[in-house]
Order: structure tokens, then sequence, then C-alpha cells
């Protein structure tokens, strides 16, 4: 049955269906995540911190483009510089100055940075970065730690693995977070033959003390690489990211997400010994000096730099986590709710009470938010556009929304004010 105040956005899923495989291009985006019956699907524009859904309904975005729109839909300084280069041109038969210009500020940012190398996706970047590991060493075994992208060398790491040759999969090993014991172990087991350590720096939750460093310690002392996939935490969570934050430097880093505020741009980054190869193995991407994202890039970097974005990007957030945590406390949800993550990217975790799922606790929250002005999957990805308004709005809706939560579950109704079907989850990563 067609929701009324879904009825364009369903409409249009079923359009899409026909013709593209999930109706969207990105699982995250997908139904998959989106409870049928009670989302939007599509959205017709953004400004700002908000979005409009194709039945005009209007969002608060916390979603922001899953953490690439950093500054915020329709900024005057991004399109400005945008429209001013697509008047010159956005790609050329030969390199231009631009990618000097945004090189130079990534390396003046990022602890690791020497030499830079663009591309378009997180993915991109994260297998330049395995290839470039192997060259340099001589070695092929990989440990990872977080999500990395879609291309066979992690993705047959994980459940989501249809498709990846198995001599590949045996090559990708799977660490556990805050627990040195576990990369130990590979290192091991691998003696002599791991390439390097891939992992996100902040893995949902915070690294315990000294933890990363000894990452670091135990990589070098075992002749491997150390890579620090930032794609989320790059120019976000301080601005030389998490390595500056926690003051450990690794040997290369990968960036992408809001480095542009929205347009396809990724960077591997580190140190010149290392990236000096990229000049013996092959990387080589027709779009990686598209100038029109180098452009975007070279405000929102600059802004990084000169504007206070990641000291707002973080006193928004925090506000966010006090405020939640407060909440629920409130309706003493702290067995069923948790808020997890670093300011600029936080997110809420739905766990198993008695008798309701997590999955069926998530859906109704993601039901009743969406149907009160809120875009989020249960996380915060700020970016420079929000303001204390919107977070008085998020917050008053979460009072609501949560304390509703806390009566069904006494109550035992939560079955019953449930409109949809949970989403079947892809795969955990984090």
């Amino acid at each position: 049955m067609v929701n009324n105040r879904y009825r364009e956005s369903e409409i249009m899923l079923e359009r899409a269906l026909k013709t593209i495989p999930l109706g969207s291009q990105t699982f995250s985006k997908s139904y998959t995540h989106f409870p049928f019956g009670v989302s939007p699907f599509f959205v017709t524009h953004g400004d700002g911190s908000y979005i409009w859904d194709v039945d005009r309904n209007k969002y608060v975005d916390f979603i922001n483009g899953l953490a690439s729109v950093s500054v915020g839909y329709n900024f005057h300084k991004v399109n400005d510089a945008v429209i001013e280069q697509i008047y010159k041109g956005v790609t050329f038969s030969l390199p231009t100055s631009i990618e000097a210009d945004v090189a130079e500020l990534l390396v003046e940012l990022i602890p690791c940075a020497e030499k830079v190398r663009f591309a378009k996706n997180g993915t991109d970047v994260t297998s330049a970065a395995i290839r470039l590991s192997r060259a340099y060493t001589g070695k092929e075994h990989i440990l990872v730690c977080g999500y990395h992208g879609w291309q066979d060398w992690y993705i047959g790491s994980t459940t989501r693995d249809l498709g990846v040759p198995e001599s590949v999969k045996n090559l990708t090993h799977a660490f556990a977070y805050n627990d040195i014991s576990s990369l130990n172990q590979y290192f091991e087991k691998y003696h002599n033959k791991v390439a390097a350590v891939i992992m996100e720096p902040i893995s949902g939750v915070w690294p315990i003390s000294g933890y990363l460093a000894e990452v670091k310690n135990i990589t070098h002392k075992n002749n491997a690489v150390l890579i620090f996939d930032e794609t989320v935490t790059g120019c976000r969570v301080s601005k030389g990211g998490a390595q500056e934050l926690f003051n450990v430097t690794p040997d290369l880093a990968t960036v992408g997400k809001g480095i542009a505020n929205g347009f396809p741009l990724s960077a591997i980054v580190g140190k010149a010994k290392i990236m000096d190869m990229m000049e013996d193995i092959f990387f080589s991407g027709t779009f990686g000096g598209e100038t029109v994202s180098l452009s975007a890039a070279k405000v929102v970097l600059n802004m990084v730099k000169k504007d206070g974005l990641v000291e707002h990007l973080n006193a928004i957030g925090e506000k966010i986590i006090s405020g939640v945590r407060l909440i629920i406390d409130k309706t003493n949800l702290g067995n069923v709710v948790k808020i997890e993550g670093h300011p600029t990217f936080s997110y809420i975790d739905f766990l198993d009470t008695d008798g309701y799922s997590s999955s069926q606790i998530k859906t109704f929250f993601l039901q009743e938010v969406f149907r009160r002005g809120i875009l989020t999957l249960g996380g915060h990805n700020i970016s420079y556009s929000h303001s204390d308004t919107d977070v008085i709005k998020l917050l008053n809706v979460y009072d609501e929304v949560l304390q509703m939560i806390s009566d069904s579950i006494e109550n035992r109704t939560l079955q019953n004010l449930l409109l949809a079907e949970p989403p079947k989850p892809l795969f955990k990563v984090r």
C-alpha cells in the first residue's frame, strides 16, 4: 500500500527498480536501509542543512551524503568556485595547476602527507594504498580493521564476498579493534608475509589509550606499512584528521568524503619514499585531475585551514551527544539505546531487549523521526551549515520519540505501533 506521505517516493522506487539494481547507486542510500512504507527514498534538492524529498517533505539532514557534505548543500562559496571552473573547463588533455594547489593544502594539513594522488572514491585510494604497500614491501598479506570499500582485496574478508576468488580472500585478514592480541596473532601466523595494516583509526568507538601507537609499533616491527583509512575522519575530527588528533602518524593515509563537499574526490597521501613508487605501479584514471571537484576541495580545505570548519563540526556534535545522553537517562533507555562515535559523526546504537529486537526498535525510531522532519539512519554527520536551531529540533524530536520507545517497550505495544518491516542488514562493518 502506498503511504500518502511518501507516495511519490514509492512510485519513483518502483520505476527505478525496473532499470537500476536496488533502485540506487549506493547500498547505504537504498531501500535496504530505509524501511519501506515509512521512509523517503528520493530527494529533489538541498539547501544548507536541509533537504526536500520528492513528496515535498522537508528534513534537517544528518546523513549529509554519507558524510560527504561537510560544508552544506548549495553553499555559495563552493558554488561560485565550481561555476567559475565549469566555464573554464572540467577535464583537459594535460594536468592543471589546481591539482598542485589542492595537493599542497593536503600536505600542509595532514601529518603523514608528503606527496598526494587523487581519485574519485574511497575504494579507489584504499585499493591504491594496498597495491603500493605490496609493491613497497614485496609481501602480499593484508590485515584490515573497519570498512575499506568494495574491491575484492577487502570485501572478500566480509560476509558480502560473493564473486571474490578464494585466492584473493586468503590474503586478507580482519583483526579486532582495540585488541592488540588480535593483531599480533596474524603477524605471528603470517610471519614476514604481511605487507600492510589498514585500519580506520576511529572504528565506531574511540581507541583505548596507547592503542594506535602500539599498532604502529607492531606494524613497523614486522616491516609492514601502516595505512590509516581516514575517508571519514580526514580533515573532519581535526584539521589533520585522526592521526593529528591522536598524535600517531601512519605511513600512508586515504581521505575522501567531505573534502570536496559532495563532489567526487578522494586522495591517497603519505611518505614520499613510498608514494614515489606510484611511478612504478599502475594507478591512473582519466578523471583523477577533474577540475570541478578539485575547485570545490580547494574551498573546503581552505575553510578547514582558516575558517573554523572543524571546530564548528565538533561544537555542534558535542551538543548533540550530550543532549542525547540526557534524553537516554531521562527515558531510562540506557540498556537499549547508546550513542557512540566522534562528535563530528556520532551514531545511536540500538540493542536487543526483552521481547524486541534492535532492528524492530530502530525501525520504529526511523519511522517516527522521518515523520517529524529529521533525516538520519541513527547517525549524525555534521556539516558547517548545521546550527543550534537544528540541534534543538533534533533533540526535541528525539525526546518525543525515545519516550515513545520507552513507553512501548514497558507496555509491550511496540509491535503494534510498527508500520513497516525492519530492513534486512547487509553486513556489519564496525
